[in-house]
């Protein structure tokens, strides 16, 4: 399980090393490969273990390519999707686009998110996380069902 947010820096080569206290599993779960792919809904990357990437793959091909809906969520995170091995120094190199899309400069964020990481840029984390942490303050707030039951 992955959780907590980590600041990192990109490298002039499209490289960031994962923190330390990941590596080690992610060499015991996957190998160190792990696949990239852009989010649908905000401007980050997601990076999975190649063993739940799997998981996410199993789930796209069931979906159709006759409904538009689902075959553009297909192209987009499959199309998207990038293997990512680590290197020796539990470094991963980028691609180009992928940086492009999340809108990457040197500093960034590794973000805890269970089965995979999040990956922003630093300053876009930043803001993102204080209109999250306001939506939730408001009191006039839909709460999904789920949510309702939710405690900790």
């Amino acid at each position: 399980m992955f959780r907590g947010a980590h600041a990192i820096n990109l490298d002039d080569k499209g490289r960031l090393a994962i923190p330390t206290k990941f590596r080690a599993l992610l060499q015991a779960d996957c190998e160190g490969q792990l696949v990239c792919t852009i989010d649908l809904k905000d401007p980050c990357l997601l990076l999975y273990p190649l063993s739940e990437w799997q998981e996410v793959e199993q789930k796209l091909s069931q979906l159709s390519n006759m409904v538009e809906a689902e075959r553009r969520v297909k192209r987009i995170l499959l199309g998207s999707a990038m293997e990512c091995q680590l290197d020796k120094n539990g470094r991963i190199l980028l691609s180009s686009p992928l940086r492009a899309h999340a809108g990457l400069n040197k500093k960034l964020m590794l973000v805890g998110q269970l089965n995979k990481f999040e990956l922003w840029d630093e300053d876009t984390w930043n803001e993102k996380l204080q209109q999250d942490i306001a939506q939730e303050q408001q009191k006039d707030l839909t709460v999904s069902e789920r949510l309702q039951d939710f405690n900790f």
